[in-house]
């Protein structure tokens, strides 16, 4: 199954995120298939920039988003 889920980055206690599109049974930072984006919670205004078309591409291939990502479309129009 493939997951569209965050790849996390960054120093410690300063956290940034990738939005990827990884296999289920890999690694939270192993191996991805692709990037669509990114997410860092650290900034004031809160960064999220995802490619929408790539990521509704994936979406009606199949792909199924965690719940965090999930939540992260929906607060920002992407679904």
């Amino acid at each position: 199954m493939v997951k569209i889920r965050l790849k996390r980055m960054g120093a410690k206690k300063r956290p940034f995120y990738r939005v990827v599109v990884a296999d289920a049974r890999t690694a939270r930072d192993g191996k991805t298939i692709a990037d669509i984006g990114v997410y860092d919670p650290t900034k004031d205004p809160i960064v999220f920039n995802v490619d929408a078309e790539v990521a509704k591409q994936w979406i009606q291939n199949g792909a199924q988003p965690t719940d965090t990502v999930r939540r992260l479309f929906k607060n920002n129009g992407v679904l």
